[in-house]
C-alpha cells in the first residue's frame, strides 16, 4: 500500500477515535439531555451512531489538516529559510 494511502487512513481512524470519545462525553455528561433523548427512543442506537459517524467525518478531515500541516522539513539554512541570506552589518570608514 502506497505511503500516502496509509498516511490518510492511518489518520481518520485517528479522527474516528477522537469523535467516538467526544460523543461518548457528551453522553456521558449528558450534554442538553442528549443521553436521556437517545435512551428513551426506539430509535436511539441509530442516532448514537450517526453522531458518532457524523462527527467522525469532521474529526477526520481536522486530524488529516492538521497532519498535513505539522510536516515540516528540518532546514539546514541559518537565515531560517526566509529566502535570500541576510546581508550583515559591517562598518565602514568614511573619510
Amino acid at each position: 500500500m502506497p505511503e500516502i494511502a496509509r498516511f490518510y487512513i492511518r489518520n481518520c481512524l485517528i479522527g474516528f477515535a477522537w469523535s467516538t470519545l467526544f460523543v461518548a462525553i457528551l453522553l456521558w455528561f449528558d450534554v442538553v439531555h442528549l443521553w436521556t433523548l437517545i435512551a428513551n427512543s426506539d430509535v436511539g442506537a441509530l442516532a448514537a451512531a450517526l453522531l458518532v459517524f457524523f462527527n467522525g467525518i469532521v474529526f477526520a478531515g481536522v486530524q488529516c489538516g492538521v497532519a498535513i500541516m505539522l510536516m515540516t522539513e528540518k532546514d539546514d539554512d541559518p537565515t531560517g529559510g526566509h529566502g535570500a541570506s541576510q546581508p550583515s552589518v559591517v562598518p565602514v570608514t568614511i573619510r
